[in-house]
């Protein structure tokens, strides 16, 4: 990141075309298999609803959004704004998506013409059945298109596009460990062509953007230039780590330990442990006197730890993400830091 390219110097256009190639290979594919990566500029959010505005068509589209926290509930207030025929198909923010309930929405009204779900809810770290809801949902309606939000879960969690998977997202700061500035849509070439001309917005037109890349190698409008070499860097170090099954592994080690730390203070995780995540954890919000939130995030900041709170729909909580470039030596200190801010705000533990 402190070297300057141009956006349409040859070496930037290597680091694209390396960045798309490695990002079809994490997902189990190629271009010669017929699959696509697009580069969207922005947020993830960004390219979520570029995805939505482009794969759902205008004419007789309808999309089944099926949510089990924030980041499903985003998919739909995007529908809404831009106009997408749509339902829903909610479960509570603890729970992961069930499998029969989705087949069965989709049996209950024929117009469906795409599914939609989060991989990885990041709002409570719930882990989706990804390989099961894509594999029933094309036994059982061949023509479906399935789009996956797996922002937080690519990189760490498989996900492999021959499954049945037509468009998938992710974006450059979550497991890869890149940093924020632009997202990715995945897709077959087949699904991304029946696009053209259906995009909601000239900037988040994904077959656009992917045609004009393809004839010119560049990107229509001005690219996050820095943030792509530093996302090339971080490719390369995912790949001399291990790969995803090595990322996996560091992310799990990472889990267990706040895991074993945190429930010897008495802390309760807010999802049950067949749905959790190992890449972010959610703790309920003791309910000790004493304890208040942000003195007790100001704590840990103050030894150099970050935390979230809660998203949660109902009740009181707060986030620890533990992924990006962090060890199992970093959240035993944490653990300790935990433990120091409870004791500084004379909340004894264990919790009861």
């Amino acid at each position: 990141m402190l070297v300057d390219y141009g956006s349409r110097d040859k070496l930037f256009l290597d680091a694209v075309e390396e960045v798309r190639h490695q990002l079809l290979s994490i997902a189990g594919v190629s271009q010669a298999d017929g699959y696509e990566c697009v580069i969207v500029q922005g947020s993830g959010t960004t390219a979520v609803e570029a995805m939505l505005g482009a794969a759902v068509p205008r004419k007789d589209g309808k999309v089944l959004i099926v949510t089990n926290g924030a980041y499903g509930h985003r998919q739909k207030a995007m529908c809404q704004y831009l106009g997408i025929d749509h339902e829903t198909l909610d479960f509570e923010d603890h729970d992961a998506i069930c499998v029969k309930r989705v087949l069965a929405a989709l049996r209950e009204d024929e117009d469906f013409t795409d599914v939609s779900f989060v991989h990885h809810e990041t709002t409570a770290g719930v882990l989706n059945p990804l390989y099961e809801l894509v594999k029933n949902i094309k036994a059982e309606f061949p023509a479906m298109r399935v789009l996956v939000d797996s922002m937080s879960g690519f990189g760490a969690y498989p996900l492999d596009m021959s499954w049945g998977i037509d468009f998938a997202v992710s974006s450059a700061n979550k497991c890869i460990e890149g940093v924020p500035g632009f997202g990715y849509v995945l897709c077959s070439r087949e699904a991304l062509q029946q696009t053209k001309g259906n995009a909601r917005s000239l900037s988040l037109d994904i077959y656009e953007q992917w045609a004009f890349m393809e004839s010119t190698k560049q990107f229509r409008y001005t690219p996050p230039t820095h943030a792509i070499l530093a996302f090339q860097q971080a490719l390369r170090e995912f790949l001399q780590e291990g790969a995803r099954e090595q990322r996996a592994a560091r992310y799990q080690a990472n889990y267990e330990v706040m895991e074993r730390g945190m429930e010897e203070m008495g802390f309760e995780f807010y999802v049950p442990k067949a749905h959790r995540s190992y890449c972010i954890c959610t703790f309920k919000t003791p309910d000790h006197p004493n304890f208040d939130f942000q003195t007790f995030y100001n704590l840990l900041a103050e030894q150099g730890f970050v935390i979230y709170p809660g998203k949660l729909s109902k009740g009181n909580s707060f986030r620890i993400g533990i992924i990006g470039r962090l060890f199992p030596k970093d959240c035993e200190q944490l653990v300790l830091a935990v433990r120091k801010s409870c004791d500084m705000m004379s909340v004894p533990l264990p919790l009861k």
